[in-house]
């Protein structure tokens, strides 16, 4: 990429980490400013022009400034326990997979994690609920324990051996998944052992079916279409009462 190609990039990273600032969605704004300012970086090791630097230099201080305000602004929230961010799916978009939706609060300070979604019971709801922990188990390199509370569907005869399966899969990475089912719930949540609760209100199955097999989108999440729902964030300031 040319020197104006890297700046035209950073400069729409960071423009859209000003309009996510301006939204409250703190988290996904500073994912944006980090993500601008090494853009800025590098380009700046390859100018040799000392206004063009000093310029860069300027931008770089300026959204440094703001990055760090952000990210104090979501540790104070955090200890007070009022962080709420929210993001809206508008029906028809894409760009949400699970790793653009919440991948940002995946790291080594989870170890477990706790899935509560009444609708993992077809083949396409079990196979979404895959695709997440296909990133779980890539994303989060202490994690031990899945928790799924999902409802039971006696129609659906193949629904526990596709979670069973799944199950002994995880067990290859040291994962133990822990599968109940409830026959009254209602709400859809993932909770992290770090504190973020990620709440969805289609739960994990907010993706279209794709028109067909070889359509964009069958297998890249991003490119498939979605429903319209809308996502909670929070964060618990005392963990161990819920992983105790």
């Amino acid at each position: 990429m040319t020197d104006a190609g890297i700046e035209a990039a950073a400069v729409t990273v960071l423009r859209n980490g000003v309009e996510l600032d301006n939204k409250k969605r703190y988290t996904e704004a500073l994912v944006c400013y980090r993500e601008g300012l090494q853009l800025l970086f590098d380009l700046m090791k390859g100018v040799a022009d000392s206004e063009k630097k000093k310029y860069l230099r300027t931008k770089v201080e300026a959204y440094m400034g703001r990055a760090e305000k952000v990210k104090q602004l979501i540790e104070e929230q955090k200890a007070t326990g009022k962080y709420h961010e929210q993001i809206v799916i508008e029906n028809d978009s894409t760009g949400h997979s699970y790793k653009n939706l919440f991948g940002r609060f995946l790291d080594e300070e989870v170890t477990s994690i706790e899935v509560e979604d009444p609708y993992i019971r077809s083949f396409h709801q079990c196979q979404n609920f895959l695709r997440f922990c296909e990133l779980m188990a890539k994303s989060c390199c202490n994690l031990n324990k899945i928790t799924l509370l999902t409802s039971r569907d006696d129609s659906i005869k193949d629904q526990v051996q596709w979670l069973e399966t799944l199950k002994q899969n995880l067990q290859r990475y040291r994962i133990d998944l822990i599968i109940k089912f409830s026959s009254t719930l209602h709400d859809r949540q993932i909770k992290l052992s770090s504190g973020w609760t990620i709440k969805i209100g289609r739960g994990l199955d907010y993706f279209k079916a794709p028109e067909s097999k070889f359509s964009l989108g069958f297998f890249d999440m991003d490119l498939r279409h979605c429903h319209e729902t809308t996502v909670d964030v929070f964060h618990t300031k005392d963990v161990k009462k819920s992983y105790g």
